[in-house]
């Protein structure tokens, strides 16, 4: 079970063709993957997951589909404050 639907990530890729909904799939379950692996929680095993973390798995399935390759060419990227890192690691059980 996914977490997020293609319909909901492709409202916010802005999206409006089926042409990719295969690969966004691939894309969600990747993103729903890490945050499962970086919580060490299962995502589906919640009884609500929490909006900040939707939005998360959104962040970064637009990442992954916008960046297919590990490397880019030409462009000066950085990573905004706030982002997928920080709203996921509010939920983190850290331990030692």
């Amino acid at each position: 079970m996914t977490i997020v639907t293609v319909a909901t990530a492709k409202a916010h890729l802005n999206i409006t063709d089926d042409a990719d909904d295969t690969l966004i799939a691939g894309k969600i379950a990747a993103a729903e993957a890490y945050v499962d692996r970086w919580l060490d929680v299962k995502l589906a095993d919640m009884n609500a997951v929490p909006a900040d973390l939707r939005e998360a798995i959104l962040q970064l399935v637009g990442h992954l589909y916008e960046n297919r390759e590990a490397m880019l060419i030409g462009i000066s990227a950085e990573e905004l404050p706030l982002g997928f890192r920080e709203i996921i690691d509010q939920h983190r059980a850290w331990g030692f």
